[in-house]
């Protein structure tokens, strides 16, 4: 994180330098989800989801800079019911409280961005990850109405990315683990009807080599989205409803008997993977 401030700061003394107007900004506020998918992933039922962050903006917004905090409250299984399984608790969050808290910061020049992710899972064993990422808005050309971007994030530390180390040499000194680096690569494309007051956005999701988190061996499609979002604007907030579907062609984790992966969510009265197939929530939120 200290890299992706550091390189905050430095933008900012050139922007100053510059003699260029700036701007405070910021984004807060919340949403209330039915379910909490993540990448196309099932990772909790009935959710609360406040988020602030704040910066500057220069250069008419071409160049900005965010740093802030997002927290997801909510349970495993939005029925509030436990089964009971036959399963090690390390590896069964069946119904209970599992709050999360993230930092995040970027900073966007002309469409581009590069930022740093860090996840903390109050109540998982693997404690945390982090992750660098980068991307392309190309709305910066063609304006906000419509636009696709592509984001490349990659997982740089934390004990939930950790796949068992294959080298003899390194085995025989006793390093048993090492960091797979997953990776993540969406694709997206966002439409608005400004009329209306709608926006469509698909999104594709690809894990480009073995990983842990999203469960693939090998290169793999593991999410295909649509969000359908309709926003109405007031003086001094913005209230939004929306609906999300999202599919993972890849399967992800099929053996329920595999012990590393056996993690199971009873929702909809049925038991599920936290990454089954097919994912859908529904939310609204409010932005000042």
């Amino acid at each position: 994180m200290k890299k992706v401030l550091v390189l905050g700061a430095a933008l900012m003394a050139v922007v100053f330098s510059a003699k260029a107007e700036v701007e405070f900004a910021y984004d807060a506020g919340a949403e209330l989800v039915s379910a909490y998918i993540w990448r196309g992933q099932y990772n909790g039922g009935l959710s609360f989801q406040p988020d602030v962050e704040l910066g500057f903006n220069a250069l008419d917004e071409a160049v900005q800079f965010r740093a802030g905090v997002w927290a997801n409250l909510g349970a495993s299984d939005w029925k509030f019911k436990k089964n009971g399984l036959a399963i090690p608790d390390v590896y069964d969050p069946n119904t209970r409280f599992m709050p999360e808290v993230d930092f995040m910061a970027h900073v966007t020049a002309y469409g581009a961005s590069l930022g740093y992710n860090a996840y903390y899972y109050c109540n998982d064993g693997s404690d945390h990850t982090s992750e660098l990422w980068i991307g392309y808005n190309f709305s910066h050309f063609f304006g906000d109405k419509a636009g696709a971007y592509i984001n490349w994030y990659t997982t740089v530390g934390g004990g939930g990315d950790l796949k068992l180390e294959t080298d003899p040499a390194k085995l025989l000194a006793g390093q048993l683990e090492r960091q797979a680096f997953s990776t993540y690569i969406e694709l997206g494309y966002d439409y608005t009807w400004e009329d209306l007051g709608l926006t469509l956005g698909g999104q594709l999701g690809i894990s480009p080599w073995e990983s842990p988190i999203y469960g693939n061996e090998k290169f793999a499609v593991t999410n295909l989205s649509l969000k359908l979002n309709k926003e109405w604007e007031f003086e001094h907030l913005t209230l939004d409803l929306f609906a999300q579907g999202s599919l993972n062609p890849d399967g992800m984790v099929t053996d329920k008997n595999d012990p590393l992966y056996n993690v199971y969510i009873d929702a909809a009265g049925d038991d599920k993977l936290y990454n089954q197939k097919l994912n859908g929530t529904i939310g609204v939120g409010i932005w000042f």
